[in-house]
């Protein structure tokens, strides 16, 4: 026939390599002309929906990849759910049609090499902004050292550097705070029927002596994305497959097989816990606090030991900074008290 004739083609249903209990992200990612990445996971795919201009359309799994790619000549993709609402990617096409084709392991040098935009194919999710400079910072790690192990401890020193002086700013903080605790009970039993003279009373006392009851919550709101973009990407970077650290470490991407790692990681957890200040007044809490290293040792028993060697070398720092800031305000108060009675 002379007119054009609508075909489809198809990348094909995601690889199924990886069978592993974590939280892994499955299914068909599109990017679009204007760099957007779309994303249906398996099971979110509840009706036909049609994507134009794509540029990358990606059949994928933890660490391989069905894709088609152009990013000169776009085209439309359309994605339909089978009967267990797993997407299922199909290219509409009228005409002739030029396609790159690719089927593997989603390596991040090798997308390079073949395009730098190919790297959205990797799948980072919503912390893809840091995620992915993250990444380029621990491949020149590893390059120079030639160790992924050593590549995350090194990476993690690097951003425990860069958060050090938000981090002082908000554990001199708490160290203020955890002084003022008498005065702040204080408060609480005598404007306890009035609350908004009690917290009148508390932001005074607060102002009078430096104190910011929020500074010591913001050094931990930022390790959450840091953690989120570090978890996604020890978890799908390819190159970690199958890397040795030490020892009995002969896989980062898997659990440690003794659990060494993530016992560890509750110690380190737990003696951090024991040298920080404490600001909390409700006995709940409290409790829940103490038994916060136990939850989390159990929780990180079957995370990939990247991850574990991450929050367990995150825990030493934060133990060394820690002795390092209580010193510090120790010196600082003494200053304090030599002034103000050299005054009196």
């Amino acid at each position: 026939t002379d007119k054009p004739v609508t075909y489809f083609l198809t990348s094909g249903h995601r690889p199924e390599a990886d069978k592993s209990r974590y939280m892994i992200v499955r299914g068909v990612l599109i990017r679009d002309a204007q760099g957007v990445i779309h994303t249906i996971e398996d099971g979110e795919a509840k009706e036909t929906q049609k994507f134009d201009k794509a540029t990358i359309l990606s059949s994928f799994d933890r660490y391989y990849a069905s894709l088609f790619f152009n990013f000169k000549q776009p085209f439309s993709v359309v994605v339909t759910p089978d009967t267990g609402n797993d997407p299922l990617p199909f290219v509409a096409a009228k005409g002739p049609m030029d396609l790159s084709g690719y089927i593997g392991p989603k390596e991040w040098k090798l997308f390079e090499k073949l395009d730098p935009r190919l790297t959205d194919a990797i799948e980072f999710g919503w912390f893809t902004f840091l995620a992915k400079p993250f990444f380029r910072v621990m491949l020149a790690i590893y390059n120079f050292v030639g160790n992924w192990g050593w590549a995350i401890v090194l990476f993690t020193l690097l951003v425990k550097l860069v958060l050090f002086p938000l981090s002082y700013k908000g554990m001199m903080s708490m160290q203020k705070l955890k002084d003022l605790a008498p005065k702040m009970k204080e408060i609480k039993e005598r404007y306890g029927k009035d609350p908004a003279k009690m917290n009148q009373q508390m932001m005074e006392l607060y102002k009078k002596h430096g104190a910011n009851p929020m500074g010591g919550c913001l050094p931990m709101l930022l390790q959450i994305p840091v953690f989120f973009a570090l978890y996604r990407v020890l978890l799908n970077a390819d190159e970690l497959q199958g890397a040795p650290w030490i020892l009995w470490i002969t896989d980062l991407s898997r659990q440690d097989p003794y659990f060494i790692l993530p016992i560890l990681m509750g110690a380190t957890m737990f003696l951090q816990q024991q040298i920080t200040p404490n600001t909390m007044t409700d006995p709940m809490q409290q409790k829940i606090f103490k038994w916060f290293p136990v939850l989390m040792t159990f929780f990180f028993l079957t995370f990939p030991s990247g991850l574990v060697l991450y929050w367990l070398t995150n825990n030493i720092l934060s133990i060394a900074q820690q002795v390092y800031i209580n010193r510090a305000y120790e010196k600082h108060k003494a200053k304090f008290k030599a002034a103000k009675k050299h005054e009196e």
